[in-house]
């Protein structure tokens, strides 16, 4: 190869690239040994990693790229056929760049790589490779919630796993393959509940008549030994108006706010002693316009004191153990008065029925200035809200410990550093 002799331009880049983010990346320098004509490298790189005349590469084992005859690398991209990109890292010396997150499973990949030689010409060779089928057929497969359609600002999003997943690595590479995303965009964050259970939620509410769209791109990807990701059904969710109910158990009334603006303001009882009502935001889980209701599902022995069964009309459900709001006329004398209630919030019949026909899945319900201890954040319903956002990050396998600032999706980018 005849280039003419010149002053060799050192550029070395560490490349990271997120999997499955997106985006792209060039090195900088004192010069730009990419700014030329390139040649074709294909005598000064090879692929390792493939096997057989098929060239298909085990996706269990590790992908390289190697520069020889003297030359190096300056930029390795990989990405499968859905756009999904590989990370990858470059030697600081620019010989060799291998993959640090797994390759899918029958997948079919292109590896383009920049090149440079001793004199710094650029140089550019395309590879593709397949990747074979795991003998495995252990699948990870995840199911998102709630159901599609239209939900308040607090709804959070969920993913139910069939396998537990316990590893912290492994719990990252899941993460990372659960894609929320919004118009207009938020800044939100995953939350392992459990080993078989994410939330998503925003920082803040859900602004009103958002659009939100749940994807996962696990299909192919190694997560733990013997397990690999299974293709998920896709989510769709409409934000509705903003609908926040803020319930002041010591005013003993409800101010209900509709996209910020009061609109209305309900006399109600609340949780007497010994039965307060929690404290916190709760969310709407669903509505049912007769419950009937026994105190014996709630722990209370029939036949004492406190026990009840009562018909209950228009009731506004907050929490699985029970909670309510609903219609209470035997109650309306201390209605905006006096807290009188087994833990649920009580207002007149059409009072009730107003608040039952206003409210939707997912719309907010606050009370505060209650005796009661604070909403349980999961296992009751969702409390999500309890938690500060700073602690909500902790439950992330990815920004846990890190400051708070650009999402997951955003730092998913090609991103080269000179070293």
């Amino acid at each position: 190869m005849n280039h003419s002799p010149r002053t060799r331009t050192v550029v070395s880049c560490t490349l990271l690239v997120i999997a499955l983010g997106a985006g792209g990346t060039a090195c900088s320098s004192g010069g730009n040994p990419l700014a030329g004509r390139p040649y074709d490298a294909t005598d000064q790189v090879s692929l390792n990693g493939l096997k057989g005349d098929g060239k298909k590469a085990d996706p269990d084992k590790a992908l390289e790229v190697t520069a020889g005859d003297g030359g190096r690398l300056t930029d390795v991209t990989a990405t499968d056929a859905a756009g999904r990109y590989v990370a990858g890292e470059l030697s600081a010396d620019g010989t060799h760049w291998h993959n640090t997150s797994p390759l899918a499973a029958n997948a079919h990949y292109t590896v383009r790589v920049s090149t440079e030689d001793e004199d710094g010409a650029p140089g550019r060779k395309v590879l593709t490779f397949d990747t074979s089928i795991p003998t495995t057929k252990k699948r990870l497969n995840v199911k998102f919630g709630p159901d599609s359609g239209e939900y308040g600002v607090g709804q959070p999003v969920t993913a139910q796993l069939d396998q537990p997943v316990r590893d912290r690595a492994q719990r990252a590479i899941v993460e990372r393959a659960l894609r929320v995303d919004s118009v207009p965009a938020v800044q939100g964050a995953w939350h392992w509940v459990d080993d078989k259970e994410l939330h998503y939620r925003p920082k803040d509410y859900w602004p009103a008549h958002a659009t939100v769209q749940v994807h996962s791109n696990l299909d192919g990807i190694k997560v733990g030994d013997r397990l690999w990701g299974a293709r998920s059904k896709p989510l769709k969710l409409t934000i509705g108006d903003s609908l926040i109910a803020v319930t002041d158990a010591a005013a003993h009334s409800m101010t209900v706010y509709k996209n910020g603006e009061d609109i209305r303001e309900l006399p109600v009882t609340t949780g007497k002693p010994g039965f307060e009502t929690r404290n916190g935001v709760k969310v709407v889980l669903g509505k049912q316009s007769f419950v009937r209701m026994r105190s014996a599902t709630v722990g209370i022995a029939e036949g004492s004191a406190d026990s009840y069964d009562l018909p209950v009309y228009w009731a506004t459900r907050l929490t699985w153990s029970g909670e309510y709001v609903h219609a209470a006329p035997w109650s309306v004398g201390s209605q905006g008065y006096a807290n009188v209630s087994h833990g649920c919030t009580g207002m007149s019949t059409a009072n009730a029925e107003w608040f039952f026909n206003t409210v939707h899945e997912g719309d907010v319900v606050k009370v505060i200035n209650s005796n009661g201890e604070t909403m349980e954040p999961f296992g009751n319903g969702f409390g999500d809200w309890n938690l500060a956002w700073k602690q909500w990050r902790q439950g992330s396998a990815l920004v846990a410990g890190k400051p708070d600032g650009p999402s997951p999706d955003d730092a998913a980018r090609l991103r080269p550093q000179n070293v």
